[in-house]
């Protein structure tokens, strides 16, 4: 590590991983740390909207994402209770199929790349506080590396991308400003021989499941609920509530897994609602969860995350308080809308019906991000170096 770097970003997941590597290509120097070991698994749902689908390829490592054995879906069912409505996925703008890399995969990936691309790469290594002038900016991070002393890193910038319990986030103390007001418990596992070409997302009145096709011919299949009822049923029989809300969702689902075996043990998560938070200061900012957070049940949280990676890098590239500002008023633009649809279907308070065109506006939100990204392809990232 050098003592000083234009950029430190603590957390090397799909947020982190994918701002440094945008930084660095950008010509800025930058560390990027994480606590957790290199490749380590997280919760997630995996899935991929359109939108992160394409900036992988703007970024050229959708060839990688393939090469790695994920699977190309090339149809979405949205199944609400009897009714099955199927989806095309059409090929534009270098998008073919959407993916569900493991996160195993995917910020593997992206943290090679960012290496790659001239960023200092290190696991093992924890932030412990943050350094500031006289005036309070941020100007450096005070790093632990396991078993080994402190050490001071001077940084232009200090970005956190460590997720919902960010250390930056409590040194720099970001006020939330915005919350949502409801969330959903759901439990996960991983099967296999599922058809890996289609997503499927059910829906009945008070549940919700989904089979997302991922890399080496499994399927994650998540069952979704009230908090509530998470609450009340899971933790004295997890096994029992998974099995129990999936035939309830989709009974034909429930079936064909009857005489199949899990490869994993089941996950829960049980999160708070959803925020978006304070995601810039002096000499410091925030992104993917860190600063924005939603309900997973509309799976949205990986392509926010690469979406609003590019969005800072470009604000940092730009070098000024006030581009941080405009990161975070554009990133809550986009956010806003789709924001509150997760919150509303989080409260599994609808009925089909209802459900329906809630859908269809999420649709019309996701294809207004894509135009978005799309538009910064008329945009040069500023370049600087200290």
């Amino acid at each position: 590590m050098n003592e000083r770097y234009d950029a430190v970003v603590v957390g090397a997941r799909c947020a982190g991983a994918s701002t440094a590597l945008l930084l660095a290509r950008q010509g800025l120097s930058v560390l990027l740390i994480d606590q957790d070991r290199r490749g380590a698994d997280t919760l997630s749902t995996l899935a991929l909207m359109r939108a992160g689908v394409l900036q992988l390829h703007r970024w050229g490592l959708l060839d990688q994402v393939r090469a790695a054995g994920t699977p190309a879906i090339t149809r979405t069912s949205f199944i609400y209770g009897d009714e099955t409505i199927t989806v095309p996925i059409k090929p534009k703008d270098g998008v073919d199929a959407l993916y569900a890399p493991r996160r195993t995969v995917i910020d593997a990936l992206l943290a090679e790349a960012a290496s790659a691309s001239g960023a200092d790469v290190v696991f093992g290594l924890r932030l412990v506080d943050l350094e500031r002038a006289p005036d309070g900016r941020v100007v450096g991070a005070v790093l632990e590396e396991r078993g080994e002393g402190m050490r001071r890193v001077g940084a232009g910038i200090v970005i956190g991308a460590d997720g919902r319990w960010s250390t930056v986030v409590r040194l720099v103390h970001a006020a939330t400003y915005h919350e949502g007001r409801h969330a959903c418990g759901v439990l996960y596992t991983f099967w296999p021989g599922l058809e890996n070409g289609r997503s499927r997302w059910y829906y009945r009145p008070g549940t919700s499941a989904g089979v997302i096709p991922t890399n080496d011919g499994m399927a994650l299949v998540f069952a979704a609920m009230p908090q509530e009822r998470f609450a009340d049923e899971i933790p004295a029989d997890v096994e029992g509530g998974y099995r129990r809300v999936l035939a309830e969702c989709t009974p034909e689902l429930s079936a064909e897994l009857a005489e199949k075996t899990p490869s994993e043990r089941l996950r829960g998560f049980l999160g708070p609602p959803g925020y978006l938070r304070q995601s810039h200061g002096p000499g410091w900012a925030l992104v993917g969860d860190a600063g924005y957070f939603k309900d997973p049940i509309t799976a949205h949280g990986i392509s926010d995350a690469m979406r609003d990676a590019e969005l800072l890098a470009r604000a940092v590239g730009r070098g000024s308080d006030g581009a941080l500002a405009d990161y975070q008023s554009t990133r809550d633009e986009l956010s806003r809308e789709l924001f509150e649809i997760t919150d509303t279907i989080a409260a599994f308070e609808w009925d089909l019906e209802r459900l329906k065109p809630l859908h269809l506006q999420l649709s019309k939100t996701m294809n207004n991000e894509v135009e978005a990204l799309l538009s910064l392809d008329a945009e040069k990232p500023d370049r600087r170096t200290t």
